[in-house]
């Protein structure tokens, strides 16, 4: 199959792009600077914007299937504000789905996020949630996918955990109880693969977590002591941690801001991990320890 990748270059994307070369597709990543450093020969690369439509439309013309990777992190607050979230992800994806449409490609590979509702408590979670409304509602044959924060090399969820909980005397909103259910990309990039090849997905919402649930405080510990520092949780009462992140955020160039702060109020797990759906058993993932101590 042919199989364009919006955000090709990015940490899933050139996963995605090897393993997807690998089964034999014709795979090209769409990126608005593709690194070819990143990618496996034989992956071709096209240049756009998803915010850009007329920068990205030629890139659709001939393939089967997109994938659409393209997203800001959750877990940083966006140059521009958290309104680049709807930007980005509903407006993005609205690009996306209007070329794929015009260009007659079949189906259409969302990757969303656990918790996605247009009316979450977070831009992230919101904009999410309104970029699946645009692929429901699209005449393309579809696939979402809601993992929980994903982890590995170049990914952003170990550097974020050891920024906001430093090591010895760590301060923790809410002592670090915020759950996770961290999944490795090595294990998420085969399933995204299986949902682009098999039709049997089609139509699908597929919740995808790891192996554990763990909260922001051991993911600190297994951090830090993966690399032999202690944590010693000091629990910041939540509306201090409000308070501080509010402040934060007003700061220019602040990397972190009220929404993280609503972030950390809910939980990122799996209702049900279709991890299953997939042919995968919860035991065959990595866990977040088995990945640092390699």
């Amino acid at each position: 199959m042919e199989v364009l990748v919006t955000g090709g270059s990015g940490f899933v994307g050139s996963h995605l792009c090897r393993e997807l070369n690998e089964r034999g597709h014709s795979v090209t990543a769409l990126s608005r600077s593709p690194d070819v450093a990143d990618l496996p020969e034989g992956v071709d690369t096209a240049v756009g914007d998803v915010t850009a439509y007329d920068s990205i439309e030629g890139a659709f013309e001939g393939q089967d299937v997109v994938v659409n990777l393209v997203a800001l992190s959750p877990l940083f607050r966006p140059s521009g504000g958290d309104e680049m979230h709807d930007v980005v992800h509903r407006q993005g994806t609205e690009n996306v789905v209007e070329a794929a449409e015009a260009a007659g490609v079949e189906k259409l590979v969302q990757m969303s996020a656990l918790g996605a509702d247009p009316e979450g408590p977070t831009a992230y979670i919101r904009a999410k949630g309104r970029a699946e409304e645009v692929v429901r509602a699209s005449d393309l044959r579809y696939v979402i996918v809601r993992p929980s924060v994903v982890f590995g090399d170049s990914g952003e969820f170990v550097a974020f955990t050891k920024k906001l909980a430093p090591p010895y005397v760590t301060p923790l909103p809410g002592g670090g109880k915020t759950r996770f259910q961290p999944i490795w990309v090595g294990d998420l990039v085969p399933m995204l693969a299986d949902a682009v090849e098999d039709d049997a997905y089609d139509g699908g919402v597929y919740e995808i977590g790891g192996p554990e649930e763990l909260s922001l405080a051991d993911v600190a510990r297994a951090i830090h002591e993966a690399e032999g520092r202690s944590v010693n949780v000091l629990p910041v009462p939540m509306p201090v941690a409000k308070i501080g992140l509010s402040i934060l955020g007003a700061v220019p160039g602040a990397p972190m801001g009220p929404d993280q702060y609503r972030s950390l109020r809910f939980d990122n797990t799996t209702e049900h991990n279709d991890c299953e759906a997939f042919g995968v058993s919860e035991s065959e993932l990595k866990t977040l320890d088995e990945y640092l101590q390699e």
